[in-house]
């Protein structure tokens, strides 16, 4: 890429502050416990602009911090710059590690905005060294995952007189809240589920703390116990800590606000008692306890409690409400004169729509086409009924929690398709019909309530029928599915609501994936790059190739095994991973598949680009894997293909099973 738009979140620490560095203490003393934190992206952050250039240069148009800093790509000076703890320390640190160890050119980095405050645990410092981390891998193509982005923000902010703890960094991951599990040098991040909304206000005290000798005086009870004082912070930032993160994660799936916040309560009086004598001058915060004992601020909250290394830097406050919320920071903003940073956690899945194209004739099923389409193709379903492929497809969706569900037909098909869904069973039918069977028509009904139609009327591509659904999106993610494709889930959820939950993590456009033998892949769209998270099902997609040979597949598309996988290759131990025939279609792809079609109309325009009749889904793909990135997963399921004879042989004879 030539230049990139760059956001990185601040963090906020729900539970388990100071727990990362005190978990790193076990390779030396294997006896402490494991630390753990809840931590989230916040929707305040810093953005910036960065483009390839020979040297680091970082540009700051922060009011306040209206500075330049510029460095040939040498690690030894910029780590004398990092060393040096001033405002571009931070950057200096990540770009020293980067050109020591990937021997690559500069990047301009140009901060053009910051929504997040300094120095108030919140991690700005963090959130910078991210973003830098980000530039390097996107405009070099560095191939780092998630958790390699956040390793060379830690280790560059290591190089400053910082010495941050390692879950700062969890800002790399966005605004969603993640638990962090620290076992020594070892780190493993998974994904939280919120089961209702959760209204946090962060607060900016407007006092002053200093950090580095917070972490001094705690640090020295570690990592073996001298004191009564170091037992006490051992066991709060070790056993007891995990009881409170595993307490914390269970409410927060359940979405019990009111217990939450309890939580809260318990776990600022255990840090007050078992950590704060660690450190008496910094730690009394007497700033934050006026807000915790504040009368008004209880009314509005669930919670309060101290944020990062704690002491008078920022406190965070469960709401009771939305109105509680906007309350809250009212208060604290005209009577208590504080800055006030609004942060809301939400449930369920962001997607609530979803789009299958059937506008297809269907010539591998040709003659059965001519008169059948084949979405309507019969399969017997796991509870004994004979359906239409379609109508499998829709129950899924129903079940899923899809509102909104539209096909993309030919304009000749929709009294077909409103015949099946909309026309009642004449009474002297129905009235034959067994009661289960009674109930399931009572079902299509209700389904065929979430129904719209648009319609293709020019054969120009699967991307073009894709795109004919771009307004009933309104902007908003889509669920897209095939309309010759079939599910079944080997877990109590469904695949869709499987790539729906995961969408909701990383929230970028992403495609449902499987392996496929090496021998097979000119049949599919592969796609490769690197593993996201320890299990191997999350993906972040570096290369897409539409039919590859067996020898490019062999070369450049294998992968390291997913546990999910279904197929192995002996002979190198890579695997190849083809499309499910899921997909999570963001407001991103739907952009480029309208340059697509406006440069179809005018091919005049860019002679180039426009030899090909038909709008690719796949080339719209690979354009959004370069602007903005694209992420695959790995359902734990199976996809059947009723498109061609075989695959539709196989379908009958296994799917109901």
């Amino acid at each position: 890429m030539d230049k990139i738009q760059l956001f990185a979140p601040g963090r906020l620490c729900l539970f388990g502050e100071h727990s990362d560095w005190a978990g790193g203490y076990r390779k030396i003393n294997s006896k402490l416990s494991p630390g753990c934190a809840i931590v989230t992206g916040l929707e305040q952050g810093i953005y910036a602009t960065a483009y390839r250039s020979k040297e680091f240069c970082v540009k700051s148009y922060i009011p306040g911090h209206e500075e330049e800093y510029s460095c040939v790509m040498d690690f030894r000076k910029l780590r004398e710059k990092a060393r040096e703890g001033e405002y571009f320390s931070y950057v200096a640190g990540v770009a020293s590690y980067i050109d020591e160890w990937y021997r690559v050119d500069g990047i301009t980095l140009e901060i053009t905005k910051q929504t997040l405050p300094m120095k108030s645990g919140l991690s700005s410092s963090a959130a910078v060294c991210v973003l830098v981390a980000r530039a390097f891998n996107e405009l070099y193509d560095l191939q780092l995952n998630t958790l390699g982005i956040m390793n060379i923000a830690y280790l560059g902010e290591q190089r400053t007189p910082s010495r941050c703890g390692r879950l700062d960094q969890a800002c790399a991951f966005g605004v969603r809240p993640v638990r962090m599990t620290f076992d020594g040098d070892e780190i493993q991040v998974d994904r939280m589920v919120v089961g209702a909304p959760l209204y946090y206000v962060l607060a900016d005290l407007k006092a002053s703390k200093d950090t580095i000798r917070i972490l001094a005086d705690l640090n020295s009870g570690f990592p073996f116990a001298r004191t009564h004082e170091d037992e006490q912070i051992q066991e709060a930032l070790g056993e007891d800590n995990l009881d409170i993160i595993q307490r914390a994660q269970q409410l927060m799936a359940e979405g019990d606000a009111k217990s939450l916040g309890a939580l809260m309560v318990e776990a600022q009086d255990l840090f007050d008692k078992k950590v704060a004598p660690k450190s008496p001058q910094e730690l009394a915060a007497p700033v934050l306890h006026s807000v915790l004992s504040d009368e008004r601020v209880i009314a509005l909250t669930y919670g309060r409690k101290g944020v990062g290394s704690q002491g008078d830097g920022t406190v965070q406050l469960l709401a009771r409400s939305e109105d509680a919320q906007n309350d809250l920071i009212h208060y604290l903003e005209t009577e208590r004169k504080m800055t006030c940073y609004k942060l809301t956690l939400q449930p369920g899945s962001l997607v609530k729509k979803a789009v299958i194209p059937v506008a297809g004739f269907g010539t591998r099923l040709y003659p059965e086409t001519r008169g059948v389409k084949k979405e309507f193709c019969p399969v017997p379903d796991t509870d004994g009924f004979l359906k239409p492929a379609i109508l499998i497809l829709l129950e899924e969706l129903d079940e899923v929690g899809i509102e909104n569900i539209c096909l993309v037909i030919q304009r000749e098909e929709k009294q077909s398709y409103r015949d099946f869904f909309f026309k009642p069973l004449p009474a002297e039918h129905f009235k034959k019909l067994p009661r289960k069977m009674q109930q399931y028509e009572e079902r299509i009904r209700a389904i065929s309530g979430k129904l719209s139609f648009v319609y293709q009327d020019e054969m120009l591509g699967f991307g073009h029928a894709v795109y004919q659904a771009a307004n009933f999106s309104g902007g908003e993610p889509v669920l897209m599915l095939l309309g010759d494709t079939i599910y079944k889930s080997y877990t109590s959820e469904k695949c869709t609501a499987q790539l729906m939950h995961q969408y909701d993590v990383v929230r970028k456009s992403m495609v449902a994936v499987h392996s496929v033998p090496l021998d097979d892949v000119h049949n599919y769209g592969v796609f490769a790059g690197n593993w996201e998270n320890s299990e191997r099902t999350v993906m972040e997609v570096h290369r897409i190739k539409e039919k590859p040979t067996r020898e490019y597949a062999a070369d450049y598309l294998g992968m390291e095994p997913s546990g999910r996988s279904a197929v192995r290759q002996p002979e190198s131990g890579q695997e190849y991973y083809a499309a499910f025939g899921a997909y999570i279609v963001g407001p991103e792809i739907f952009a480029e598949l309208h340059k697509m079609v406006m440069d179809s109309r005018h091919p005049e325009l860019n002679a180039e680009e426009n030899t090909k009749t038909e709008i690719e889904f796949t080339e719209a793909l690979v354009r959004t894997l370069n602007r903005t990135g694209l992420m695959a997963y790995v359902p734990d399921g199976e996809s059947y293909d009723i498109g061609n004879v075989e695959a539709y042989k196989k379908t009958v004879a296994e799917f109901s099973r």
